[in-house]
């Protein structure tokens, strides 16, 4: 073996070595850093390899010109392998402050949005990437559904959806909906009256035909459990759906904080975002006002429905309330974030003596209650007249306005409860949901 293959073997040898450091260094980054890493690699091993040889032939002045093109066709490999990797890898922190089941992460050219949580004990995540083109996006997000936005159409499936599109003035991109009636803001009431959001009511779902016809560009939808079958037939028939799951939550700002979904949907995400802002600040305001109450009035809730009592589990979005309103929630103990089914009789034993009764199931009347139950008339909170319902308060079509704008609206909420539990704290106020039975 003469000097010059001697020379070879050696730089054969080296490129050995750092190939293996490059395998090594592949684990540790992702698939899309992995396949660029390794064909940029593989390219200029094979140009330092032609060039080795070429310059063992070489004459001296043509050596010195191989030399300085091989070390400017390595820079440049490796500078675009540096930039490939700082741009796919950059960390862009989630904007999402108080939902447990909403991610938004904001890049340069996109959004990618995470629904971490779209029902109770869900274990799937649902990620969407949202933006203007889907050209030059990382393959690594490929593989996830891709919505262009702003959004020209959508269709929602629950009035909450409802009071974000009028929240971010955005009613006129509503084509469809189920159960027109639920609807109670005056804009989208004007706008079904002439024909532009359509009845897609299909026995509290949507009708799969009268959807498809309207062509929407998305369905915001809304599912229970994991079965999501009825959904699945729609992203077959090329409408995508994005779940929404603003219901799941238990924060009251958490709820609130939803309107950012619709935010990134409609490329208005510094609106959204100022909207927000604005309720925490009107939350916290208020919260404070009663932070440091000697006096909490004890609460109980719910009413007796088909033999059982379902009051709110201590966890609960409306135990929250409460607690932050200065109250005492008798169940405030309780572990959970749904509902306790209770008897007539347990709910009596404890609650016979509550200074507040809030949330009286669907009556609006103290005859009705009592027309209903006659032991109902027991109770401290019905002889002194303290009993408060957010079903009063309805839209031209019959709709709760509670059930529609409440959870988007969680500083109105807390003001509605303070002015009842601590009257003096709010005196003049009107209240935006919930009143006291007639």
């Amino acid at each position: 073996m003469n000097v010059e293959e001697q020379k070879m073997k050696v730089e054969e040898q080296k490129m050995n070595v750092e190939e293996q450091k490059m395998n090594v260094e592949e684990h540790k980054i992702n698939q899309k850093q992995h396949t660029i890493i390794l064909k940029l690699a593989i390219i200029t091993q094979k140009l330092r390899k032609y060039f080795l040889l070429n310059y063992l032939c070489a004459t001296k002045s043509a050596k010195m010109n191989l030399s300085k093109y091989v070390f400017l066709t390595v820079f440049i490999a490796f500078v675009s392998c540096k930039k490939t990797v700082e741009t796919t890898t950059t960390k862009v922190e989630n904007s999402i402050e108080f939902a447990s089941g909403l991610e938004i992460h904001n890049y340069d050219n996109f959004v990618v949005m995470k629904v971490t949580n779209p029902w109770p004990n869900a274990t799937k995540t649902f990620t969407y990437v949202c933006g203007k083109s889907n050209k030059n996006l990382p393959d690594s997000l490929a593989k996830y559904t891709f919505i262009q936005t702003p959004i020209k159409n959508l269709v929602a499936t629950s009035t909450t959806h409802i009071s974000s599109i009028v929240a971010l003035n955005e009613t006129d991109k509503l084509v469809g909906f189920p159960n027109l009636d639920y609807i109670s803001s005056a804009d989208v009431r004007q706008k079904i009256d002439a024909g532009k959001v359509k009845e897609l009511s299909d026995k509290h779902s949507l009708n799969f035909e009268k959807t498809v016809d309207l062509q929407p560009q998305l369905i915001v939808g809304l599912s229970m459990d994991s079965e999501t079958a009825k959904f699945n037939q729609f992203e077959k028939a090329g409408i995508p759906v994005l779940y929404n799951a603003d219901w799941v939550e238990t924060s009251p700002l958490g709820k609130a904080e939803w309107v950012k979904f619709f935010g990134v949907l409609f490329d208005q995400q510094q609106k959204a975002n100022e909207y927000f802002n604005n309720i925490v600040t009107e939350y916290n305001n208020a919260k404070k006002l009663v932070s440091k109450v000697n006096n909490r009035p004890t609460v109980l809730s719910g009413a007796i429905f088909q033999d059982v009592w379902y009051v709110p589990q201590g966890e609960s979005w409306m135990a929250a309330f409460i607690k932050d309103a200065g109250g005492n929630y008798l169940w405030s103990d309780t572990k959970g974030t749904g509902s306790l089914s209770l008897s007539f009789e347990a709910v009596f034993e404890k609650a016979i003596y509550g200074d507040v009764w809030i949330g009286p199931g669907e009556f609006t009347t103290f005859d009705q209650m009592i027309a209903a139950n006659k032991h109902y008339g027991k109770f401290a909170a019905f002889q002194n007249k303290k009993i408060y319902s957010y079903s009063i308060k309805k839209g031209p079509t019959g709709g709760v306005i509670f059930y529609e704008d409440a959870p988007n609206r969680p500083d109105l909420v807390l003001k509605d409860l303070i002015s009842i539990l601590h009257p003096n704290v709010l005196p003049n106020y009107k209240p935006a949901f919930i009143e006291v039975l007639k």
